[in-house]
Parts: structure tokens; sequence; C-alpha cells
């Protein structure tokens, strides 16, 4: 067992990247996820684990550095916040290009826009469908506690260097606020094996290595793409996540993904005290998203009711999963207000119970 501490999510996630070896971090500070880079400055240099911790000019800057560290097959990450990530979008499609791992946490605010500072689910599709341009997929962790902000860092760089993709951890600024108690696991050692992929400067009689995107030929580039996208479905085979809550005997089932999962959870709770035979379905994955488990479903599901912070984004994913074979409904709320469990309830029984009304 590791440490047992009570942590702030922001904290919690960067005391995971420590942990998990990471050899440099790349940042700028934005909220609600200044933390992070306050932690790491204040840590790093106490500890004898050798991680460089740089505050870049912009988010610009922090994304391409690293391009260019991952690049030499160090394990490296980055995290920021909504308007940030938007920044970041050019390099983030260089790398997915380029096939270079690298870890990226977005603790979302409320937008368009500047918006607001408070949490927010409103980037699910700039994660999950490509925010820059291209033809790719990150892969797409969604934490809906402080462990899983501990555990997904860990996960995220094994997935990020199985698959030389860069992986998002996909969080509101709730979950990088809130406290709670997490389990720590022990220290990776920082490797000292570089893949036989990573650009370590050519000697004489080694082939040289190029790590690019660019691909001026479009046979060549068609043949690139389709390289990535075989890789995407073996990411979609191999690496969905999810959670399931009294799905063996529901008629109805709530989802959500982070935070809007947890009320979630507890909305089922007092549902099922009223006799409402509701399930709950926990994205862990978005990219994969996980839709056979929805499709598995529909067969005895009177509903769907799915539950985010934003105007409708991850149901459109779920509609996909039930292609029409039962009835999914909505409740959002957006620019950082948090949805209470009685007013999903009260919305579900509007919909479902009382037929609309």
């Amino acid at each position: 067992m590791g440490d047992i501490k009570l942590m702030k999510g922001n904290e919690a996630l960067a005391e995971a990247m420590i942990r998990a070896g990471c050899d440099a971090y790349f940042g700028y500070p934005i909220t609600p996820q200044s933390e992070v880079i306050e932690y790491l400055s204040r840590e790093v240099p106490l500890r004898n684990t050798g991680m460089i911790v740089l505050q870049a000019e912009s988010e610009v800057a922090a994304i391409n550095m690293l391009y260019g560290a991952g690049g030499c097959g160090k394990k490296v990450m980055t995290t920021s916040s909504s308007p940030g990530i938007s920044l970041m979008q050019e390099g983030i499609s260089y790398i997915a290009g380029a096939e270079i791992p690298c870890v990226i946490a977005n603790i979302n605010r409320g937008g368009p826009g500047l918006g607001t500072i408070q949490p927010s689910q409103g980037d699910y599709f700039q994660a999950t469908k490509g925010g820059g341009h291209g033809d790719y997929h990150l892969i797409v962790l969604v934490p809906s506690s402080v462990q899983e902000m501990v555990d997904f860092v860990k996960l995220a760089f094994d997935l990020a260097f199985k698959y030389r993709n860069p992986v998002m951890i996909l969080a509101d600024g709730a979950i990088g606020q809130m406290m709670e108690k997490v389990e720590l696991f022990e220290q990776v050692p920082r490797a000292t094996v570089l893949p036989d992929w990573a650009t370590t400067g050519k000697r004489e009689g080694e082939e040289r290595r190029i790590l690019t995107s660019l691909f001026i030929q479009p046979e060549e580039m068609e043949k690139v793409n389709l390289r990535l996208q075989e890789k995407y479905r073996q990411i979609e085979k191999n690496e969905v996540m999810f959670e399931v809550q009294n799905i063996d005997d529901a008629e109805y089932i709530f989802t959500g993904y982070g935070l809007a999962a947890r009320i979630c959870k507890k909305a089922m709770e007092i549902g099922r005290e009223k006799g409402y035979k509701i399930g709950l379905i926990r994205p862990k994955t978005v990219y994969p998203f996980p839709y056979n488990v929805y499709a598995n479903l529909t067969h005895k599901l009177k509903g769907i009711l799915d539950v985010e912070m934003n105007a409708g984004q991850m149901v459109e994913d779920v509609r996909l999963a039930v292609e029409g074979k039962t009835r999914v409904e909505f409740y959002g709320r957006m620019g950082g207000m948090i949805p209470s469990p009685d007013e999903i309830l009260d919305y579900f029984e509007k919909q479902f119970i009382k037929g609309g009304e």
C-alpha cells in the first residue's frame, strides 16, 4: 500500500506525475489548474528524481516543448484549462501525426471564449473528435474522483507509450479543486533505456531517426493515415473502460462522465428509494467510447437520461450507441453551473414518468 493523504485534485495530479517517473513538465498557469505547476515547482527541487519543471512563455510553447522532449523518448506532460488547450491544438495534431507519446491534462472551465473559471464539461467534442486538423484521435480518460486523477496519470503514460499516441486526462475544475483521501502509488524510477524510435542523435553506422508529420506525397500520406486508423481500431478494441451500477434490473439508465457521473449516482440512489429501477453507466474513457455497453441494454430499457455540464456533447455518442432503439433525453447545465441530484431526478420524472408534462 502506498501513502494515503488528503489532497486537492490538482495537487494529487502533480504528485502522481512525480511518482510516475515523469521526465519533464512544461506548462503555463491558468485557472483552475495553476496549483499543478505551483506544486511541482515546490516539490520537485526537494526530491532527487531529476525531473524538469519549466514554465513556458505560453501554451503554444509548452505543447511544442512536449513535441521535442517526447520525441527524445522521454515521459513528458503538460496541463492547462480550456482556452489554453485550444492554443495547443496545432501542436497536438503534429504530435499525433508524428506518433509521439505524451500526456495532456485539461481541467475544464466554462466557455466559450474566456468564459468563467468555474467547472464545466464543454471540451468533450474538442477532446474526443479531434480539436486540431486531420484524422487523428487522442486517448481520453475522464476521472470522476481525486483518486482517479492519481491513477489515470500512471495509466496515461502506459497507454501513451503502448500506442505511441498522446493521451488526454479530461477533468473539470471541480475535480481539480476538491479535496479527497487518495492512496498514492510507490515511486516509479525514471526510465534509463530509451525506446528504439527515440531521436537521440545519429551515430556513425546508424540509421537516421526522423519523427515528423510532414509527408508531401499523397500516396505516402495516405499510408500514414491508414496506419494511424488501424492503431485507433486497436485502441477501440482493447482500451474501453467504464463502470456500471444496478443495470441488471434497470428500466432506466442515468449516464454522465466526471463530476456529472457522481451526481447521477446520487440521483440514481434517490430514485431507487422512490421505487424507480434506475441504473448507472459511467464511461472512464470517452475515446474509445463504450458504445457496446449502451447498445447491449437497449432491448430492456425504457430510456436513458444523459447528464452533462454543457449543452449536450457526450449525448451524441450515447445516441449513436443505441441507434434509436431506446429513448435518450439530455439534461445539462452550462457556464460553470453544477446540477444537483434533486433537479436531475425532477427532470427524469417529468420526462419519463409524467410523460413530459
